[in-house]
């Protein structure tokens, strides 16, 4: 084989499926296309060196061609579990078209040998297994496979390459501040991808990252991807003082989120530093309101005080708390699908992504489910669809798969949504505690275009009185809040749209089969687009 100085790399994004996290019925009301770019590609990309062109194709904001392909000496492709079927087409055009293909991120660095027509994967950590490729592929000998348990120092990491992309299609930009966790749940694979030591980037680095995002025209959400961003929490204190000081300097062009175990309630200094940075929302893994399920599963950090009383405190602090919560524990009681409910109800969480659980491979529930000879396949990573369960449960398999529908049909309710998005309202600090920050800055031009689209469409729609009380009792118990207020409503016809194609009410048609009805678990949308493994790492959530 010649060598391949100057080649034209395709770096391509398999089209997610419609999911809670894919926010597809929120994008129409704001204009964008999709939710975030993939941050794993962009990073890839600032990895290749410069005799090698590199363009980006995300199929979630615009088509791959065929000429596309044909123009290119390699296609490299980053997906999850959930991305299975869109990567499979990808590989088959290219075979098509005698296009080689490289392949890496969550799906096959723990599948690849499940995965046919791949001519090259690059798995694990790119910043350590895609320079051994670059350097064969460069003298002509590339191999079939790389792979390395070495987890490299994030200084080296270079910026992501955000100028490759359109961001104006984009509603919110992802960075990366840490990889790995300090804790073990059984049902997470993180700390087998990215160690169980937290290792992070210097301020100076991360502040790169939001000066390139910046540098397009980029503003509004930030998301840090990291699996527990208060990993390191001296480190992160560190950094969240260095992003004030760029926020203030700047405007306040981003509004920050991100996730973290419930351990950060109890930092008072943390939890006020995240507040002065401009952190608006957090994603906790809850998980379950049973002492006994999170003590099998590991999740002990949740069990250190009563979790109702951390979740307040972030609350009152004046930062939304988006929980994960998992049905199908073994420890979990028949009465599980009343008291999640009641859970969630009680805590005031409008947003509640609600899984059943999967055993992902690499993952200790996954080998002792294996052990114990109860599993009966691969995870599909869709645990979200209620269709059907990758192991042998304690509970029936029928009952936990119709309780889990009955959950997500009742926390969807247009009126308990909403009773919700009020509570949370009146927890949110008063005005005259809120940061300066948070006051001054101007509504912007896509939040108001969403009130009125949300005004125009939603006060028509199946649920509209209950959209139209909520809207007038929210504006008029917060009418500081009103863009926090506009967009859980914009949000909510998102999460009943998406409800009722994967639950039908009992009755109903189901139109189209059941392509549309198959929603995924937020676990499959942190491994989408946040990831920093090579072209896009693994999936689960944080501590």
């Amino acid at each position: 084989m010649k060598k391949n100085a100057g080649s034209k790399f395709l770096l391509v994004s398999p089209r997610m499926p419609e999911t809670y996290w894919s926010y597809k019925h929120v994008l129409k009301f704001i204009g964008k296309r999709a939710l975030m770019p993939p941050l794993g590609l962009v990073t890839v990309a600032a990895l290749l060196p410069e005799n090698i062109s590199a363009r980006i194709v995300d199929m979630n904001v615009g088509p791959l061609r065929d000429e596309d392909i044909a123009a290119a000496d390699l296609v490299m492709i980053s997906a999850m579990i959930v991305q299975k079927e869109s990567m499979e087409d990808v590989i088959r055009r290219c075979r098509r078209l005698g296009v080689p293909v490289a392949a890496g991120g969550p799906y096959p660095s723990s599948c690849s040998d499940e995965i046919e027509g791949v001519d090259h994967f690059v798995l694990d950590e790119g910043e350590v297994t895609l320079p051994r490729f670059l350097a064969d592929w460069d003298a002509g000998t590339p191999q079939a496979m790389y792979r390395s348990p070495e987890k490299p120092d994030l200084r080296t990491c270079p910026v992501p390459r955000f100028d490759l992309l359109d961001m104006s299609l984009y509603d919110t930009v992802p960075v990366q501040f840490s990889r790995g966790c300090p804790f073990d749940c059984e049902f997470c694979d993180i700390v087998h991808l990215f160690g169980r030591k937290p290792r992070t980037k210097p301020p100076e680095r991360f502040l790169a990252e939001m000066d390139a995002a910046y540098a397009t025209g980029f503003t509004g959400s930030m998301f840090i991807v990291d699996d527990n961003f208060i990993g390191n929490k001296r480190r992160v204190k560190e950094l969240l003082r260095h992003i004030a000081g760029w926020q203030d300097e700047h405007g306040f062009p981003f509004t920050l989120c991100t996730e973290a175990s419930i351990d950060l309630a109890h930092d008072d200094d943390l939890l006020k530093l995240m507040v002065k940075a401009g952190f608006s929302m957090v994603f906790v893994g809850i998980e379950s309101p049973v002492a006994e399920s999170l003590t099998s599963a590991g999740k002990h950090q949740n069990l250190r005080e009563d979790v109702r009383i951390g979740i307040r405190k972030i609350q009152r602090a004046g930062i939304e708390v988006t929980g994960g919560f998992i049905i199908g524990f073994d420890s979990d009681p028949p009465d599980i699908f009343d008291r999640q409910i009641e859970f969630i109800d009680e805590l005031a969480i409008p947003t509640a992504m609600i899984g059943l659980l999967m055993a992902l491979p690499n993952t200790r529930l996954y080998d002792r489910l294996s052990r114990e000879g109860r599993m009966l396949a691969t995870s599909t990573g869709n645990n979200t669809s209620g269709a059907a369960l990758n192991f042998v449960p304690k509970l029936p398999a029928e009952t936990l798969i119709a309780g889990y529908r009955r959950v997500l049909q009742t926390v969807y309710e247009p009126r308990r949504y909403f009773a919700r998005c009020l509570k949370l309202l009146s927890i949110y600090p008063p005005r005259e505690q809120r940061t300066a920050h948070t006051m001054r800055r101007p509504i912007r031009v896509r939040e108001l275009t969403a009130l009125l689209r949300s005004l125009a469409y939603q006060t028509f729609s199946r649920y509209g009185l209950s959209y139209l009380s909520y809207i007038i009792r929210g504006a008029a118990k917060r009418p500081d809040l009103v863009v926090r207020v506009v967009t859980m409503a914009v949000q909510a016809h998102h999460y009943m749209v998406v409800t009722r194609e994967a639950f039908p009410p009992e009755g109903a048609r189901v139109r189209r089969g059941r392509a549309r009805g198959n929603v995924r678990d937020w676990n499959e949308r942190r491994a989408a687009d946040t990831l920093p493994e090579m072209l896009e790492p693994s999936i689960d959530r944080s501590g």
